[in-house]
Order: C-alpha cells, then sequence, then structure tokens
C-alpha cells in the first residue's frame, strides 16, 4: 500500500502552494482561492491545503523532499537563497540536508 495523499492546514494556501510548486516541482490543481488547494508530484501524490486561522505543528513535525544528489539539495538551498528565503546552508546531520519554513507554518526538510 502506498501513501498518496496528505492534509495540511496552513495560514495561507496560495503563498504555500506557490513556493511548493516553485521549489520542489509540485503542480497546483484544483483551487478555491485563498481557502484550498490540491497539490500534484509526478508520482501522484496529492498534497491538500486547507486554509486555517492558526496552525500549530509540534515541533519536530516536517514533511521531506528527498532529491536525487547532494548538488541537488545545494541547487535547492542556492535558489531559496537567492530569492531572499532565510534557510541555513546544508549540513551533514543524518543526511546531506537542510530544513526551511514553508510559507504555511510548517517545517519542511530537504535531502539527500
Amino acid at each position: 500500500m502506498k501513501l498518496n495523499h496528505l492534509n495540511l492546514t496552513v495560514t495561507d494556501v496560495q503563498a504555500t502552494a506557490d513556493f511548493l510548486a516553485r521549489y520542489f516541482d509540485m503542480r497546483i490543481g484544483h483551487t478555491r482561492g485563498n481557502a484550498m488547494a490540491f497539490l500534484f508530484d509526478d508520482s501522484g501524490f496529492m498534497l491538500a491545503l486547507m486554509k486555517g486561522k492558526e496552525v500549530s505543528y509540534p515541533d519536530n513535525f516536517h514533511i521531506g523532499f528527498i532529491q536525487p544528489s547532494e548538488e541537488r539539495v545545494n541547487e535547492i538551498n542556492q535558489r531559496m537563497r537567492e530569492d531572499g528565503v532565510e534557510v541555513d546552508q546544508p549540513k551533514r546531520t543524518h543526511s546531506w540536508t537542510f530544513y526551511v519554513k514553508a510559507p504555511g507554518g510548517f517545517l519542511i526538510e530537504v535531502l539527500h
């Protein structure tokens, strides 16, 4: 069985959808203004974003985008930096990785 759907509550649906499309190649499907958006990846995974007044995820909660190489992790990190996103340089922990706060209020890990 394959996990193929996840719903996240976010403070800003449009900004979050745009962020995920720009940096992680997710395609924005159906939207309802800033109330709801459905994003898809190349494997058919669907990420639903729903507007919430307040978002409170546990400190350790995050979603991850595994990259095919360390170079790709570095490229995404550099693009974010060039666009003014506050993000630390990748480092070696359990993998070559960095974390970034998504506009909607949750954490994303980018790793190889």
